[in-house]
């Protein structure tokens, strides 16, 4: 009984290395900045940041990324929460870097907050999609995932897609699939644009505003000493093959439904803002 114990620890054990399948902040994450804002509480399953006129707070991932399924649940600050930015994105490093981004925009106390998508492929971003939510943010956790592997990338929230950024490589469109990206995350000031466009200033006197972080997962191809190692779900069998994923009739219809009732700005339908005609995606995908 003893050797069966010790075959599934060793058989556990060397798939958490080689999937990144998280679950304590301690093991997953390093607080970057704030001075102390920004805490890692209960043993290592919950994170919080803190705002305050001072500074904000940020942290980041002890592994890059090549590839996965990241997970996050998110509980934003409430009440009155304008000028302030929560932002949970994957980037790498450099003036062209790539980066999958959500920010949530706060707003008056009783107005729903603005969540900011956007991807960044070779240092170029400008794609940004705005959707508001379904939900409060503020009450309880809710779950944002980003599904990245090579065809695709998928916003989701509470698994409902969003939002689907395809590998249009073949139509001569960049796609971010060679640089390993860290997750990192901030509670920031951004009063000069956040809110209404910068017209509502932050309150600081309902400071310090917190963001509370739990049940992360990244089940994801982690890169270490040059090259990607990544779990293994790349067969058909494989129960959970994200690597692989795409939206099928039901998740599209989801989506549809989400960017029909929640979607608030599409840069594929802002044509003043791209008068020598809207980027090539906007027209394949």
């Amino acid at each position: 009984m003893a050797s069966c114990h010790i075959s599934i620890f060793l058989l556990v054990s060397s798939s958490l290395i080689a999937v990144a399948l998280a679950g304590n902040f301690y093991n997953d994450f390093d607080i970057t900045w704030g001075d102390g804002r920004g805490k890692i509480l209960n043993n290592g399953q919950l994170l919080t940041l803190n705002l305050d006129k001072t500074s904000g707070s940020g942290f980041q991932s002890k592994n890059e990324y090549l590839y996965g399924k990241i997970d996050m649940q998110l509980k934003l600050v409430p009440g009155n929460s304008a000028g302030t930015v929560t932002a949970y994105y994957l980037s790498s490093q450099g003036p062209t870097h790539d980066e999958i981004d959500f920010e949530f925009l706060g707003n008056l106390t009783g107005q729903p907050y603005t969540l900011h998508t956007n991807v960044f492929t070779q240092g170029k971003g400008n794609r940004e999609m705005q959707f508001k939510l379904w939900f409060d943010p503020t009450k309880d956790f809710h779950t944002y995932s980003i599904l990245w592997n090579p065809r695709h990338v998928i916003f989701m929230v509470d698994n409902v897609p969003i939002r689907d950024y395809k590998n249009l490589e073949a139509k001569g469109i960049s796609f971010p699939k060679n640089q390993p990206m860290r997750i990192y995350s901030s509670l920031w000031n951004a009063d000069d644009w956040a809110t209404q466009g910068g017209l509502i200033k932050t309150d600081w006197s309902k400071a310090p505003f917190t963001a509370s972080y739990r049940n992360f997962n990244a089940n994801a191809c982690v890169w270490s000493s040059g090259s990607s190692k990544c779990p293994p779900m790349q067969t058909a069998a494989a129960g959970d093959n994200w690597f692989n994923q795409e939206l099928d009739s039901t998740s599209q219809e989801r989506m549809r439904w989400a960017q029909k009732n929640y979607m608030i700005y599409n840069y594929c339908a802002d044509a003043k803002r791209f008068p020598q005609g809207l980027p090539p995606e906007c027209s394949l995908a």
